[in-house]
């Protein structure tokens, strides 16, 4: 492991350490800070000539500052002769914008695969992409993980009995039939139509949900607007308590304060892929640390092992 070289930007720090706890190796040393006019400046403080590097930064908020800073760390790596540069992104910005599903709109995702690619990457380790086929927006090799495992196992701690996994919309059945298949739990789902990019109207819930316990999994949550509409359309037909296991808790606009003030959530579970700052913190939200999945598998790569087991 003397070839493997872990670096983070400012995104999630916190991350990074943990990541390099389960490694039992040390973060190594960069500078990532401002010129005075606000231009992100870099220096690696390390040889890494011929090293297997590891740069662990999220493109979440601000997106456009987490992302110039792997940009440019990419760059400055390349530069001083790394061997190979992975970039651990467990939350992928600019996702949303996965197609043209309106006329004169960008597809954000293809461009950042292209810059990343571009600036020297040589793989992508991610978590829970918004859509599964961004992997092929990328001509490099692409490792997408899955935090299925981490929420799962906390799950069964909590010994829920007659449990049902909802998926918040179609685009989430994949995630909703994961979630039910490793738990023994039913599978429903929320047929909603949305009436803006902020706003959904909830339809009518496909399967059987009265007096059950009910876990909603998504990978992100913004504003909170669906997942609320989720939970009040679910406690009118019936469900007992319900629970919420989503990935990267963005948590944007007025999301704690919904968050808060909806009485029928008992538990918002999300993971570290995105720090919660202190104004965020709320006794209904709990973190759930994806360090070890990471870890587990920045090991392989370096090993040249196989990943695919933690695909699962």
């Amino acid at each position: 492991m003397d070839k493997l070289a872990v670096f983070s930007g400012n995104a999630n720090l916190d991350l990074a350490k943990n990541i390099c706890k389960e490694l039992k190796s040390g973060l190594q040393d960069a500078f990532v800070g401002r010129f005075s006019e606000g231009e992100i400046r870099v220096k690696i403080n390390e040889n890494v000539r011929g090293k297997d590097v590891f740069i662990v930064q999220p493109t979440c908020p601000p997106a456009n500052d987490n992302l110039m800073e792997l940009l440019i760390m990419i760059d400055a790596l390349r530069r001083a002769s790394a061997q190979r540069i992975t970039a651990v992104i467990p939350y992928f910005g600019y996702a949303r914008q996965d197609r043209k599903d309106q006329p004169r709109v960008p597809i954000t995702a293809k461009l950042v695969a292209n810059l990343l690619t571009v600036a020297g990457t040589s793989r992508v380790l991610t978590m829970d992409l918004h859509a599964g086929q961004i992997q092929g927006f990328f001509d490099i090799p692409v490792d997408h993980l899955f935090s299925v495992g981490v929420f799962v196992d906390h799950l069964s701690k909590m010994n829920l009995k007659e449990l049902v996994a909802v998926s918040p919309d179609v685009g989430s059945i994949k995630m909703a039939r994961a979630y039910a298949k490793r738990v023994s739990a039913g599978l429903a789902i929320i047929d909603k139509r949305r009436v803006s990019p902020e706003k959904a109207e909830v339809m009518h819930i496909l399967g059987e949900v009265e007096n059950k316990n009910v876990i909603i999994v998504d990978d992100m949550i913004a504003t909170g607007s669906s997942l609320i509409e989720a939970v009040e359309a679910l406690k009118k037909a019936g469900a007992k308590t319900i629970f919420a296991a989503i990935t990267h808790g963005v948590l944007s606009g007025p999301a704690i304060q919904r968050i808060d003030q909806c009485k029928g959530l008992e538990k918002l579970l999300i993971t570290d892929s995105i720090p919660l700052s202190e104004e965020k913190k709320h006794p209904k939200i709990q973190v759930l640390s994806v360090a070890g999945l990471l870890a587990e598998a920045i090991k392989r790569i370096h090993n040249e092992e196989s990943v695919s087991c933690l695909f699962d």
